[in-house]
């Protein structure tokens, strides 16, 4: 077996892998030139320089596995390795403890003022008096997001003897007791903590989740810390907040636009900004190699690696009655995402029909992923789905009936949360997906890519002229519209697509209106 590494790797990886297979490292290849010699190898291991496109994987003639060590893939062609076969791995955890490591002293660097006490030292000057510092022991720590680093960082405060509380809407109440934190409200979380970190991946739900509504809840002694993605927290909004005295300071490892030589948080001597260096240590890149190399070798020698990206192999009886309902199955697990209130604990999946009378593992996948999608910092894929559903500590059920009333073929997925239960379920119709269920009321709502409004409301006259009328007054345009209800001026369930979204302004305007309960805008 020969292994080529194209991209730097630590040495341990690659003797790791020099135990199993001849290894070539020849770095700083040229497209052409990478081309020319891959058909040569068994797997190939890169980092984020090696472009791996889709000619050079229809070049590896051997090719088995791609390894990319470290946690993004977007340089590699996902979609023509798996239609090759070729197995995608990477190393999302080799990097936790850095991260955590590195939220913690960013902390402590707030609490004492160290950066500034530094350079003014090093100046020339001795002002101790200008930097009387906090104790952090005693003091409440905000966690938002409590994955895999969030996690991490939950263990270390407590160590601390902090006060710890989070809010994840996406754990499970007794995973968060597992590490002896407090799972709250995200409001509630703003207005308590001394600290706040944030732990999610940048997507729609968390861009922005930060701003300058979020920063006015907050007490005017609290510092934030950023070691995630850049743009969670808005940073003009938080430039501002600190000027204005509402915030205390804050640390800034990751930004909107990297490599960040100029940002308004430089203005700030309030805020420390280091370069993107929460998982630069000799060690985080140590444990990715060896990680990759453990995956390599494994998947050489026909056995499944921990940490595969891409879609696993379907065998093609199944893949023609299942492989129909991923995409709907995705869809179902997006909408519950946004619908669902309070914290999630368990979910169960129903599947009728057909598709009950085979393997369903790839459609338990993909609702998972769904679910967890936006507000995982792995990628979640078909592969690694029910494992990050584990680690949050959220319990699957899955049950099956050949038989299906209404349609040919059903996927029902319920979610219990503190609050109560939500159920969507869908179905494949003309080769396409439909959502034709949303707790008791039957609809049919075909997932666009675009914007819909939800809401629960009483079945009255007028009530939908009302509606209309208000986002008529904000020029926006309703494309369809679907009503499920229980019995006539009853409870009832309106499902408008729209072609741009609302705004808070018109959402509350339609909140007002009576016998109005929710507005949920989802993205669908």
């Amino acid at each position: 077996m020969k292994v080529l590494v194209s991209d730097p790797i630590a040495q341990e990886g690659i003797e790791a892998l020099r135990a199993h297979a001849e290894v070539d490292v020849k770095l700083g290849m040229s497209r052409d030139e990478l081309i020319a010699i891959i058909g040569e190898y068994d797997a190939l291991v890169v980092r984020s320089e090696t472009k791996v496109s889709r000619e050079v994987i229809e070049a590896g003639e051997k090719l088995q596995v791609i390894a990319r060590a470290g946690v993004g893939v977007d340089n590699i062609d996902v979609e023509a390795a798996t239609k090759k076969g070729i197995v995608v791995v990477n190393a999302p955890t080799g990097n936790i403890i850095s991260a955590a490591e590195h939220t913690i002293a960013l902390m402590l660097a707030m609490a004492r003022h160290i950066p500034k006490a530094h350079a003014l030292l090093r100046s020339g000057e001795w002002r101790r008096q200008d930097f009387i510092g906090i104790e952090v022991r005693g003091k409440t720590l905000g966690i938002i997001g409590l994955g895999n680093v969030g996690t991490e960082v939950a263990r270390r405060a407590k160590g601390l003897e902090m006060r710890v509380i989070t809010h994840d809407p996406f754990v499970s109440v007794e995973y968060a007791a597992t590490l002896g934190v407090e799972l709250v409200s995200l409001e509630e979380l703003l207005a308590q903590s001394d600290f706040i970190t944030v732990h999610t991946p940048l997507s729609e739900l968390t861009t922005g989740l930060i701003g300058a509504k979020e920063l006015a809840k907050v007490k005017p002694t609290v510092r934030l810390i950023n070691c995630a993605r850049g743009g969670v927290i808005d940073e003009q909004a938080l430039f501002q907040a600190i000027e204005k005295g509402k915030v205390a300071g804050a640390a800034i490892d990751v930004f909107v636009e990297e490599p960040a030589t100029e940002s308004v948080l430089f203005r700030s001597d309030k805020i420390i900004v280091t370069p993107h260096l929460a998982a630069s240590t000799a060690e985080a890149q140590t444990t990715v190699a060896l990680d990759v190399a453990e995956q390599i070798i494994a998947a050489l020698k026909g056995q499944p690696p921990r940490y595969a990206v891409n879609v696993p192999f379907i065998p093609p009886e199944t893949a023609a009655v299942v492989g129909p309902f991923l995409g709907v199955s995705q869809h179902i697990g997006k909408l519950l995402t946004q619908l669902a209130e309070g914290q999630m604990g368990a979910i169960s999946i129903k599947y009728e029909g057909e598709i009950a009378n085979h393997d369903t593992a790839v459609l338990k996948a993909a609702v998972i992923g769904g679910l967890l999608e936006a507000i995982s910092e792995e990628r979640v894929t078909l592969v690694n789905a029910h494992l990050i559903a584990q680690r949050r500590g959220l319990k699957i059920t899955e049950h099956k009936d050949p038989v299906c009333e209404n349609y040919g073929n059903l996927v029902a997925v319920e979610v219990r949360t503190s609050v109560g239960q939500t159920t969507v379920a869908g179905t494949v119709m003309r080769g396409e997906p439909h959502i034709v269920l949303v707790n008791n009321y039957w609809i049919d709502v075909v997932p666009s890519g675009g914007y819909f409004i939800f809401s629960d409301h009483r079945d009255r006259p007028g009530l939908i002229g009302t509606v209309g009328t208000i986002l008529g007054n904000a020029d926006i345009n309703i494309s369809s519209m679907q009503l499920g209800r229980l019995e006539p001026r009853g409870p009832a369930l309106m499902v408008l697509e729209l072609d741009a979204p609302i705004g808070e302004e018109q959402r509350q305007q339609l909140l007002a209106i009576p016998d109005i309960y929710t507005i949920k805008l989802v993205k669908l």
